[in-house]
């Protein structure tokens, strides 16, 4: 199968919707998975090497996207893809756990298996 795709999922904190989404993917065998947020006060912020490390990137909303690419500037980035979920999850949550799998499921398919 080659090397597993790498996959990182941001948000405001790194408290909530990303770590759920690190969850949801972290025992899926094609994936290697880690979460981060933009915000100073985040759990983990989102750096350089996490960008250089992945494949692709998922951000809960488009400020967090437009954060990254200005932070940034002059990296190449990874691909960016905006979910378009609003902070109002409290982590694991069983709505946003399908919400997740709902968007990222056919997205995450489609990527593992450009890879192969």
């Amino acid at each position: 199968m080659g090397h597993r795709l790498k996959v990182l999922f941001i948000c405001a904190m790194n408290k909530q919707r990303s770590v759920t989404a690190e969850r949801l993917y972290r025992n899926d065998a094609r994936l290697e998975v880690r979460s981060a947020g933009v915000r100073s006060e985040a759990k983990r912020r989102v750096n350089e090497a996490d960008l250089k490390w992945a494949d692709v990137v998922f951000v809960m909303e488009r400020e967090h996207k437009l954060w990254i690419t200005t932070r940034f500037e002059g990296l190449p980035l990874p691909k960016i893809d905006v979910l378009d979920i609003p902070d109002e999850f409290e982590v694991m949550d069983p709505q946003l756990q399908e919400i997740l799998k709902s968007l990222l499921d056919p997205e995450l398919d489609h990527l593992v298996s450009q890879k192969r």
